[in-house]
């Protein structure tokens, strides 16, 4: 990932906490292959699951190099933001966003009590922000015994974290103003944005 300095956060502990706020991944292998599926962390590894059906996990063998890339929050960033634009006009139109880029081996699991770990823990991450979390044990034990038969579990092993934070830590204060004030006025995930703005400021020296 091409990151300059002053996007990059100052350690793993922003990127793991993007990686918890935006599960969705593309898992990416040589070929290539690339599969869209929620990964969370477990110790020094990401966990997550295909189904049966989907080819990647017999296209890519155990121990291949594998790229799990998150996407967070993003918003187009217009020169009309800028208050340098008044003064010399010199701005072009840019995006604001948060990426990172989880680098590893990959192995496969068809074991069911393996499989049933990766769903119970993917699932309790997931259902502990609903008011009444649903739970893998509300569903009838031999339903569950099926659907696990149409998945393959994953483990990403995490040998390199790269991390992009791309939120105007490069313009002088006043544009980093205006493109806050700008995001939050249009809402929704632009809004988001400038909050991820105020939470990372440009790296002091």
């Amino acid at each position: 990932m091409y990151t300059p300095e002053h996007f990059q956060p100052a350690d793993d502990a922003a990127a793991l906490a993007a990686i918890e706020t935006w599960p969705l991944a593309m898992l990416v292998t040589d070929g290539p292959a690339i599969t869209h599926m929620p990964m969370v962390r477990e110790g020094d590894a990401l966990i997550g699951h295909v189904a049966i059906g989907n080819d990647h996990w017999q296209r890519a063998a155990d121990g291949a190099a594998a790229v799990a890339a998150f996407t967070g929050s993003n918003a187009y960033v217009s020169p009309g933001f800028y208050a340098s634009k008044a003064e010399h006009g010199r701005v072009v139109p840019t995006w604001n966003y948060v990426a990172v880029h989880v680098r590893g081996a990959i192995r496969w699991t068809h074991e069911a009590a393996d499989k049933l770990k990766i769903v119970r823990m993917l699932t309790d991450r997931m259902e502990r922000r609903e008011t009444r979390p649903w739970s893998v044990d509300d569903a009838p034990a031999e339903f569950v015994q099926a659907m696990l038969r149409g998945i393959v579990g994953v483990r990403l092993s995490i040998s390199r974290i790269e991390a992009q934070f791309k939120l105007s830590q490069n313009r002088f204060e006043d544009d980093r103003s205006g493109v806050e004030l700008g995001l939050a006025q249009r809402g929704g995930v632009d809004e988001d944005v400038a909050r991820l703005m105020r939470t990372h400021p440009p790296r002091e020296g």
